[in-house]
This record gives structure tokens, sequence and C-alpha cells, in this order.
């Protein structure tokens, strides 16, 4: 951005790390999909003023960062939940019980693929993969894996992450936090 373009969506310390960012790689697009997570983890989703001023940063049309983010099932078009659930559904997982899972976790949180609760506090989404085929069936709450799960296993992990948010409003803190 240039000088005359001071103004930013992200915070400074964001904006900060962005500048540094760009300086790491010999060409500024290879700082594309760092950028693009590192927005989201702040603001909660890829909003269109995201894309713009990743693009402008990186000197790269909107097109292209959409281009990008849609390749990738971990960045986001569309605001989540506070705890993001991702039940894989791929081979291994279904094998052992993925889809119940799945449909466990939609009776529970009262939503389906790509909802989110009332409240904020929960989205749901079936992706393909998640890494952890070992450990079958698994789901992943924003960035923490949970595996070799059971319904019962699954309902201690939702109460978990309900306390956790109950604590965290408790402290005035923001829902997609």
């Amino acid at each position: 951005m240039s000088s005359a373009e001071t103004m930013s969506i992200f915070s400074p310390a964001l904006s900060a790390r962005f500048d540094a960012l760009v300086l790491k790689y010999p060409v500024k697009r290879s700082a594309l999909i760092p950028m693009m997570l590192y927005a989201q983890d702040e603001v909660g989703y890829l909003s269109d003023a995201v894309i713009e001023e990743i693009a402008q940063r990186l000197d790269l049309t909107m097109l292209d960062v959409r281009n990008v983010a849609s390749y990738y099932s971990m960045l986001r078009f569309k605001p989540v939940g506070k705890y993001n659930v991702q039940v894989c559904t791929n081979i291994s997982c279904m094998l052992r019980g993925a889809y119940d899972i799945f449909e466990h976790l939609e009776e529970k949180l009262g939503i389906g693929h790509k909802g989110i609760t009332a409240d904020g506090v929960f989205s749901l989404e079936e992706v393909e993969c998640i890494g952890v085929c070992c450990w079958a069936p698994a789901i992943q709450v924003n960035y923490d894996f949970h595996d070799d799960l059971t319904n019962d296993k699954v309902d201690e992990v939702i109460a978990a992450y309900r306390a956790k948010a109950g604590r965290a409003d408790a402290k005035g803190e923001s829902a997609n936090a």
C-alpha cells in the first residue's frame, strides 16, 4: 500500500506483520496464503474489504486473491461461529462412523452443513479431510483436533467449548474472538 493509503481494516499489529511478511519472500504474491489465514483469524472470514486490502498490499487483483482463496477449504467467505466444527467425512473417517458423528452434531447443535447456531457459538461443516486418518473418526474445532470419536466423546467436546464460550462471554469478549 502506498503511504497515501495508510488506513487499514486490520489491527496495527497485523498490518505490521503483513509488512514484515511481504519482505520475507522474493515475490510478494508468495505471502498470499499466510496473509489470508492471518486476516481470517483476525476478522473471522475473507470479506470483500479483506480481499481488497490483501490484493492492494500484494499488487494483485481482487479476482486473483478470490481465486486462490476459493481453492482452500480452510478459507471462508462468510462468517462462522466462534467455534467452527469441521467433521471429516473422507474415506477413513467415513468407514469409522463420521456420518453418524455429523448427524449427531446436526441434531445436538440444531444446524446443518454450513449452519451457525442462533447464539453464534458454533458453526458446523462437513469437510473432505483433516489429515488424521489413523485416528478416525475426527473433527477439527478451529485449530484443535479431536479424534477417535464416539457420540459421547463429541458431547464432551461440545460441552467443553460451550463452557469456554460462556466464560468468554462473561468476561465481555467478542463472540468471534
